[in-house]
């Protein structure tokens, strides 16, 4: 049952306490005070002594060997083998860089290779480079396709948040000692500036792989159909380690600016906008319908850091566009899913404990606005008038199937009667590249 709104005055005077019909048990809340839902994903995620990516958790999973497609007869085997793995090494999930090593890593060395600018050395930073598969795998690939010359002078720079991770990215990639003179390591958090030093305006290539699906969000609320958007805190209750949810109006920069970005506020609707406006008033009324969205309010502070520090960046991002069976209401809504035996997909976010994965899917288009926002070219856009200014990113949304045949080796990961899992089961997945056009 969905708990009910208890403000008697208008939002804009005071916060309203959300009243659930049970109280959830946190330990993730540190403090008194009252923090906001991303704050609690973060904490829930990356805290080092209980986040799920911690030290205490294994939750990827690195692959012994390449799996032989060819040597799989079609789909039934494929699946009764990789559940053979999952059991084997009982951790939560394979990457698809994982699953599809070394072939998934190779098709980003490529479409890289394709469009780097080998006048410069070529340097990649992998932001959230899990177990250090896709490290190696680049550097394999650029050490046997690329010229002497780019392998010799390249940098792939890692930045992981989690130590554990991050000791285990050196292990994978010195398993061939001529990359680890090319391959670092920064265990530091990717949105923090501080931690990138001076900006540095040589082209670059930034890779996030299932990196925006775990970065913090915000949540707003509306307990109507037109009534305005408010924050969503977590607060304990009376001191206890019980934590409910609190409704105050938009107030955090990084909310307002994610919520502009959407489009939640728009300042000059239009006449049929403002008649549906009118209709939905008059709806909400007789029917009023509590609204939730979550805000990638992460990875607007993560592309804000990037263009800061590395404004000629290349940038190569893949991820989820949608996830099945999500039973979280709101908008963008992400799957909380734990593993204990069997996997087990939790109806609240405030169950994540540190034991439980928080994913959510990630809406391209709106990446897109982010970028473009982040870059400077929608505020250029704002303040140049009537004059169309040329956008400062070149921009592609591609299905992870059509990457991968354009840049891959689909035939490497194809079954005997032709199944490919590659591009039959990742259809919900897309790849997201972005590039400097160097017409600031």
């Amino acid at each position: 049952m969905a708990p009910a709104y208890l403000a008697t005055i208008p939002a804009l005077r005071r916060a309203a306490r959300w009243a659930p019909l049970a109280l959830f048990s946190s330990g993730i809340v540190a403090g008194d005070k009252p923090v906001l839902v991303r704050d609690f994903v973060r904490s829930a995620l990356y805290d080092p002594n209980h986040g799920y990516f911690s030290k205490r958790s294994g939750p990827v999973g690195v692959l012994d060997s390449a799996i032989r497609f060819h040597k799989l007869d079609g789909r039934t085997a494929y699946m009764k083998h990789l559940d053979k793995l999952y059991k084997m090494h009982d951790i939560s999930w394979f990457t698809p860089v994982e699953l599809f090593k070394p072939w998934y890593a190779y098709a980003i060395a490529a479409s890289i290779l394709r469009t780097a600018n080998l006048s410069v050395p070529l340097k990649i930073f992998e932001i959230g480079g899990g177990s250090g598969t896709c490290a190696k795998c680049v550097l394999d690939y650029m050490m046997l396709n690329a010229p002497p010359k780019v392998y010799n002078n390249m940098k792939y720079i890692s930045v992981e948040i989690s130590s554990s991770l991050a000791e285990k990215q050196l292990e994978t990639v010195g398993e061939v000692q001529s990359h680890l003179s090319k391959f670092t390591v920064e265990h530091r958090d990717a949105t923090d500036i501080a931690g990138w030093g001076s900006k540095d305006p040589q082209p670059c290539w930034v890779l996030m792989l299932e990196v925006l699906d775990n970065l913090p969000h915000d949540l707003v609320y509306s307990p109507d159909q037109v009534s305005a958007w408010m924050e969503v805190w977590i607060e304990k209750v009376n001191g206890s380690s019980q934590v409910c949810e609190v409704y105050k109006p938009l107030q955090d920069p990084l909310v307002s600016r994610c919520s502009e970005i959407v489009g939640m506020n728009e300042e000059n609707p239009s006449l049929r906008e403002k008649l549906s406006f009118a209709a939905k008033g008059l709806v909400s009324k007789v029917f009023p319908k509590p609204r939730r969205a979550w805000l990638p309010t992460g990875c607007l502070k993560l592309l804000d850091t990037l263009h800061q520090a590395l404004p000629s960046m290349s940038l190569i991002a893949s991820d989820f566009s949608y996830l099945p069976d999500v039973s979280i209401p709101g908008d963008r809504a992400p799957l909380v899913s734990s593993k204990d035996g069997k996997t087990l997909d939790h109806p609240n976010y405030l169950d994540a404990q540190g034991d439980a994965d928080i994913f959510f899917p990630t809406d391209f288009l709106l990446l897109e606005q982010i970028d473009h926002h982040c870059s400077g070219f929608l505020k250029d856009q704002m303040n140049r008038g009537a004059f169309k200014p040329v956008k400062s990113r070149r921009t592609i949304i591609l299905d992870s199937a059509a990457f991968m045949e354009e840049f891959g080796l689909p035939l490497k990961t194809r079954t005997k009667d032709g199944y490919n899992p590659l591009l039959d089961d990742f259809r919900n997945t897309k790849f997201y590249l972005s590039v400097p056009t160097h017409n600031k």
